[in-house]
């Protein structure tokens, strides 16, 4: 059994007595029948399951997306009081895993502890710095996220529909509360820096549309199930629509006059993180959190420039390739203006990105030992979120199966979205790279529930960077145009690593970084300037993907090294992947595992 309540930290035991008959799937050491566990393990499977418990309550939508149904009507209280009582609780949770000994426990548990020890601290951590009146960024925020909940919930019958209408009812209250939270960060002058929020009130407009029936959040609504009855269908549908018209359309404008009138010209005109109150302790906690390593701003910094440096002559190199007889500044003009680079159609985009996609798809058991069996599917950004968002990103699936995931890529603003980058971003969002490590740790047993549904960023960011690598190895970039893309992405996320650390510890100006970005890569003046917004309104995160990739490649080179002829690029692969996603010293501790095994066959 699972306990319903928050358990305080010297009830944690009693715990034990209810849960030591069931099997327990909340370690990877657990036991079934006639359970082995020692008392440590039993009390940390306890314990892990009262903060899980604990976690879905808290998060009605995250439980949701998890495939825990129980709290569908509801949404999470967002204001400034549950934020103190969630890090009150949170304190609880880490005081008592604080008692564990740790020592005295197998391998796999001592890594679990370790890791749910850090995430704790990491929340307590961005208590104390108050993020949480920070809700939004450039691109995203509470509002957007909303919007996409559809896509997460399940649908099947009457009490489903009236669950979700239960949330549109009660979306005015969450907006409210952030924009309680909000208003407190202009008083405490934590805000998003103004230079990044040009446009975002606009941007809510697509998400109050005068007919309710056009807002992205009536969608299920036009799919109700064929087994309900006439009668009950016209109630729902009525239902829905004076949801969204009543209830819905009015707290987007609500928000949207906010941005406007208040947040937009309230907001602090400085651009780093480090000019927030404590800012350069609150971007070190950044750092580490986004490259799990112990690494100082200036360290990162400097390992930017250096894989800057190096990648740099490699796209010279393939410069030349391409018979261009210009310098470097000039080759760039001509892949952002020649109109042989960009797609037509919105459809050419997204057929191509298939294909590719498809392609790669035949190479993957070669590759691997386990593939997901979940599928997914490709599909353009929605429109509401297109302006302002990134190129391509994927958009996971629930982990009941009822649906895929996507690989979305933004058919906004065709003119920006060159195709010799598209192959490098179609592995990076959908395979080799994030939809399959995400639905192999959607899938993974024996991992507790904390880590499989988890996001690292160090480690998903960075599989991802080489999963655009490993194309290489594939037999993708054949033709010099697509091997710059992937370069120029590699780039990319080196000069991500200067622009960050300058922008947030250095004193950078916004055209400063946009500059360094329009010079050393081939993309878009469009995406440098949304990119660069982005890493001014969410530091830190940038660091992940070029931090992560270094790991992973460092690590597959060691294990090159030391098993040679017994090196199998599909069981190392299957070991990076093993256990979702997790710190980079602990895969370091995984892979240094796998080469002891592998070494002994």
């Amino acid at each position: 059994m699972r306990p319903n309540l928050l358990v305080p930290p010297v009830l944690v035991v009693l715990l034990l007595a209810a849960s030591a008959c069931r099997e327990a799937t909340t370690t990877p050491s657990s036991a079934g029948a006639g359970d082995a566990r020692t008392p440590t393990q039993r009390e940390l499977a306890a314990l892990l399951d009262a903060e899980w418990e604990w976690r879905l309550r808290e998060n009605p939508q995250f439980a949701t997306t998890v495939g825990d149904h129980r709290f569908d009507g509801q949404l999470s209280k967002e204001s400034i009081a549950d934020e103190q009582r969630r890090a009150q609780d949170t304190q609880r949770f880490l005081d008592a895993a604080s008692k564990l000994d740790g020592a005295s426990l197998p391998d796999a548990d001592r890594i679990t502890l370790d890791m749910f020890r850090g995430e704790l601290e990491d929340r307590l951590a961005a208590f104390r710095f108050r993020e949480y009146l920070l809700p939004i960024n450039a691109d995203s925020g509470f509002h957007s996220g909303f919007a996409l909940m559809p896509q997460t919930l399940r649908l099947r019958d009457a009490p489903d529909y009236d669950n979700y209408l239960a949330r549109l009812r009660a979306f005015p209250r969450y907006v409210d509360e952030h924009i309680g939270r909000m208003r407190e960060g202009l008083k405490a002058g934590i805000t998003v820096p103004r230079v990044a929020l040009a446009g975002a009130d606009a941007a809510v407009g697509p998400l109050m549309p005068a007919d309710p029936t056009a807002s992205p959040l009536y969608s299920p609504f036009k799919r109700l199930p064929a087994t309900l009855p006439a009668a009950e269908r016209a109630r729902i549908e009525a239902a829905g629509r004076a949801a969204i018209a009543e209830a819905v359309t009015p707290a987007y404008a609500r928000f949207r006059d906010f941005l406007a009138r208040e947040y937009i010209p309230g907001a602090r005109e400085t651009l780093g993180a480090s000019a927030l109150p404590d800012g350069a302790a609150f971007y070190q906690l950044l750092v580490k959190r986004f490259t799990t390593l112990p690494l100082t701003p200036d360290q990162v910094h400097e390992t930017g420039l250096r894989e800057v440096a190096r990648i740099r002559a490699e796209m010279e190199q393939v410069m030349r390739k391409t018979g261009f007889t210009g310098d470097f500044a000039a080759f760039l003009t001509m892949l952002r203006t020649d109109p042989r680079f960009y797609p037509k159609t919105g459809e050419q985009l997204l057929k191509e990105g298939a294909y590719i996609a498809k392609r790669m798809d035949a190479k993957l058991p070669s590759l691997f030992g386990r593939l997901p069996r979940q599928p997914y599917g490709v599909a353009p950004v929605p429109d509401y979120l297109a302006p302002k968002y990134t190129a391509g990103r994927y958009n996971g699936n629930p982990p009941d199966g009822t649906e895929p995931g996507y690989y979305w890529l933004n058919t906004h603003a065709l003119e920006t979205r060159p195709l010799y980058n598209l192959e490098a971003l179609t592995l990076h969002e959908a395979v080799p790279g994030h939809h399959l490590q995400i639905a192999l740790a959607n899938e993974a047993q024996g991992v507790p529930d904390f880590r499989r549904y988890s996001y690292i960023s160090a480690f998903g960011e960075g599989w991802g960077l080489y999963s655009e690598w490993l194309g290489v190895e594939a037999g993708f970039y054949t033709d010099p145009y697509s091997d710059f893309g992937r370069l120029t992405y590699a780039m990319w996320r080196a000069a991500r690593l200067v622009v960050d650390t300058g922008l947030h510890m250095k004193g950078w100006t916004r055209q400063q970084a946009i500059d360094y970005l329009a010079s050393n890569t081939a993309l878009s003046l469009h995406e440098c300037t949304t990119e660069t917004d982005r890493y001014i309104s969410w530091p830190g995160q940038a660091l992940s993907y070029k931090i992560g990739e270094l790991k992973i490649r460092q690590l597959r080179a060691k294990a090159e090294q030391v098993l040679g002829p017994k090196f199998d690029v599909r069981r190392f692969h299957d070991a990076v992947l093993a256990n979702g996603s997790v710190p980079l010293p602990v895969l370091e501790q995984q892979i240094d595992a796998f080469i002891r095994r592998e070494s002994a066959r």
